[in-house]
């Protein structure tokens, strides 16, 4: 028989030997999906309730658009830094044993706006490669603040282990800001192939192209819900009371292939090009929007509440245009923001933390 006190101690050696398994497990719970992020707790801001923990995955210079494989375990981005010579966007993937940024592009002409392919062997991006080494010159800002639109922008698929690149989607107009249907079917795009911006889809090697929008202005950054059957995007916001004047100095300026992003509210429609429904009407810029797991609300970007266009935070909305609630609360720039599959897990883009002025770098949420 085992005596009173060597039982108690037998119990109490197990019990804890159990803790500490499950202490084990619950750090390991709580680790990032993505090897190399930096704890940064401390950039928290009061009030980001829906932060349970950060992380830091980029250092220096600008890294923006980081959006997730289809595994969850890799980000696709897009970043510049001119003091390593990067001038212009170039487009890495992060590895999935190390977390280490490797780049994808070709390093010729500009690059923007990644996404992985349902098989997370590949990347669709927009490239001017074809067309420019160096990278294309800056928007004229005498017209105030505006976007390029580079008309040399062509989207390509690039395989990440033979190294192929394939060109899906040409033709002179600016076709750029592919992302793909999580049920792994379709893309959407944004392309002046019309005489306007607006979105298209395509199947995955480019065929099959159906027009979405057909409403002046620019209708670009286009997401699928996860159930595919809705897109959320960014569209100009016209005025009623000088809506024609303002179409007209929006198509002058498109005739340049410059776009002044200042004036946006966010849409939904269906794939198909049916159901157009206005879901903000908040005034300001609004964009980068990207639906929740459940499809029932979308988290989005906007400046709409700050003193200076340049103070960007997230916000969420339901689907019917109700409960708005903020977020980020950090007095700079938040955006991009992006869920795991897994709903886990927020990617987004920040000025928060960063070494020297205008610095952007990706962070990692686990989400509450």
């Amino acid at each position: 028989m085992i005596r009173t006190d060597a039982l108690a101690l037998l119990v109490l050696v197990l019990s804890c030997t159990g803790c500490r398994l499950a202490a084990e497990v619950l750090r390991r719970s709580h680790e990032p999906p993505l090897p190399g992020a930096l704890p940064a707790d401390e950039l928290i801001q009061p009030g980001e309730e829906h932060f349970a923990r950060l992380w830091k995955l980029t250092a220096g210079g600008e890294n923006a658009e980081g959006y997730w494989n289809f595994a969850g375990d890799r980000l696709v981005l897009q970043r510049r830094n001119p003091e390593q010579g990067v001038d212009c966007d170039r487009i890495y993937v992060t590895q999935a044993e190390t977390g280490e940024l490797v780049q994808v592009s070709n390093g010729r002409g500009a690059t923007t706006c990644a996404y992985f392919l349902p098989d997370d062997r590949s990347v669709v991006y927009a490239s001017t490669h074809s067309h420019h080494d160096a990278c294309p010159p800056p928007p004229d800002r005498s017209r105030g603040y505006v976007w390029a639109l580079y008309p040399e922008y062509d989207i390509y698929v690039r395989d990440l282990g033979r190294g192929v690149v394939t060109r899906i989607i040409d033709g002179w107009g600016y076709d750029a800001e592919a992302t793909v249907s999580p049920l792994g079917d379709r893309m959407v795009f944004t392309s002046t192939r019309s005489g306007d911006l607006e979105l298209w889809t395509c199947d995955l090697d480019g065929g099959n192209v159906l027009q979405v929008t057909d409403e002046p202005g620019y209708d670009g950054g286009a997401f699928f819900s996860h159930d595919g059957r809705r897109l959320v995007f960014r569209a100009t916001s016209f005025s009623e009371e000088n809506r024609d004047a303002e179409i007209a100095e929006y198509a002058a300026l498109l005739g340049e292939w410059l776009v002044r992003p200042s004036e946006m509210e966010l849409f939904l429609i269906d794939p198909d090009g049916g159901n157009r429904t206005q879901l903000t009407r908040l005034g300001g810029a609004n964009w980068a929007p990207f639906f929740f797991p459940d499809d029932g609300s979308v988290i989005f970007c906007t400046n709409h509440h700050a003193e200076s266009p340049r103070e960007f935070d997230l916000f969420a909305v339901d689907v019917d245009g109700e409960n708005l609630r903020r977020i980020t609360t950090y007095e700079g720039f938040d955006s991009f923001p992006m869920f795991s599959p897994d709903g886990r897990w927020l990617v987004f883009a920040s000025n928060r933390g960063g070494a020297t002025p205008g610095e952007t770098n990706l962070f990692l949420a686990e989400w509450q």
